[in-house]
């Protein structure tokens, strides 16, 4: 009788590690399924840019969640030079620039940029380098350090036309995010370019 229970008893540790590993698992898994629920799609986030020779930049936030402008930074280049005074949105009479900007970056008005409105801001003559027809300009939007978005575009002659713009997607709009931005563009031709194929044509 010892014999026969000495012999059942390493089976029975056994089956007893084998149900203790089981249960564990189904724990393990139930954790991650619940905070499977917690983790959401990356929403897209899409901007648009116009410039214009008076000096005018223009960015419509064209879809995407809203954004507190007040946590944002905007870097503007023309043809690769950085604008000597940079916008510091909100603001409101800043150094470099004309007047009070539009929509949320009007330190007036309610910092939250949602999407479908417009924000612009004008240069001043003592800001450089000044816009001219034909000259690309890059803005950079990123929050908290982190960038959001990169739109291009041409300066066009008048605040009436833009010579071409790129919209650019972002995969993330959340801080904790930190992988791949991915870009869609949407070009026009430059307006001068059309008006010298149509001549050339006639």
């Amino acid at each position: 009788m010892p014999e026969r229970t000495r012999a059942i008893a390493p089976l029975v540790g056994t089956v007893v590690l084998l149900a203790c590993c089981v249960a564990l698992c189904g724990i393990v898994a139930a954790s991650f399924a619940g905070a499977g629920s917690d983790l959401t799609a990356p929403t897209p986030a899409v901007f648009a840019l116009s410039a214009s020779a008076d000096g005018t930049v223009d960015l419509v936030y064209r879809a995407g969640p809203p954004l507190d402008v007040e946590g944002l930074d905007v870097s503007v280049t023309v043809d690769g030079r950085p604008l000597r005074q940079q916008p510091a949105v909100p603001f409101v009479g800043e150094r470099g620039f004309d007047g009070a900007p539009t929509g949320p970056f009007n330190a007036a008005a309610d910092s939250t940029w949602r999407a479908g409105e417009r924000a612009a801001f004008r240069l001043a003559g003592t800001n450089d380098p000044q816009l001219r027809a034909g000259d690309r300009v890059v803005v950079r939007i990123a929050r908290d350090g982190v960038p959001l978005a990169t739109v291009r575009t041409r300066v066009a002659h008048s605040t009436h036309a833009s010579s071409g713009t790129r919209a650019s997607v972002v995969m993330a709009t959340s801080g904790l995010y930190d992988g791949p931005i991915v870009r869609c563009s949407k070009r026009s031709k430059p307006a001068s370019r059309n008006i010298r194929s149509a001549s050339a044509s006639s």
